[in-house]
């Protein structure tokens, strides 16, 4: 029958210590009564005290301490730890398989609406077609398409394209009314 180890009375003693250490890495205000203890690997002891931070509900600050032959204890580590029923941050997802997820959800979602709309046999048209059952984007193309003569094209059929058009504007044209940027400057 095998018993469990005490841990060394020099290291549960060593409260002074463990706040001291806790005390160069947090304000004193956060850090609460003592808490219990923990007995580790190797004779290590991690003394646990109160967590006052908003934030941290549940948790507390441990200090894990050990101690050799006959030196003093020393500090191995000092860190904030969960404890039972402590608020923790959901298990990480990294972003490829969160945007997998998304965009198999947005799928399902437009197949459901299809179903629904053929099971419901939708005769509304779509806000972008009108009543023909053509597309908007394609009349205005078509649209587009009547301003266009066989100037607006090179030999071979492709449309000539003019440097300095922008969305349609056609800079070609001069306005003859707007004064000349020469006679405007009356130093050059």
């Amino acid at each position: 029958m095998s018993s469990t180890p005490e841990p060394d009375p020099r290291l549960l003693a060593a409260h002074d210590l463990a706040l001291a250490a806790l005390h160069e890495i947090t304000a004193p205000s956060t850090v609460g009564p003592a808490a219990g203890y923990t007995l580790e690997d190797d004779g290590v002891v991690s003394l646990r005290f109160g967590n006052t931070m908003e934030g941290y509900p549940g948790w507390y600050w441990t200090v894990s301490l050990a101690v050799t032959d006959d030196a003093d204890p020393t500090v191995l580590e000092v860190e904030l730890l969960p404890g039972e029923g402590a608020l923790l941050a959901p298990e990480w997802v990294p972003w490829a398989v969160r945007l997998a997820e998304y965009q198999a959800a947005q799928a399902a979602l437009a197949a459901e609406e299809r179903e629904n709309a053929d099971a419901e046999g939708d005769d509304d048209l779509d806000d972008d077609e009108d009543e023909s059952g053509e597309d908007d984007d394609e009349l205005d193309e078509l649209d587009d398409l009547d301003d266009l003569d066989a100037s607006d094209f090179d030999d071979d059929g492709s449309p000539i394209l003019h440097s300095g058009d922008v969305d349609g504007v056609d800079i070609d044209v001069l306005d003859e009314s707007a004064p000349d940027d020469e006679d405007d400057d009356p130093d050059r």
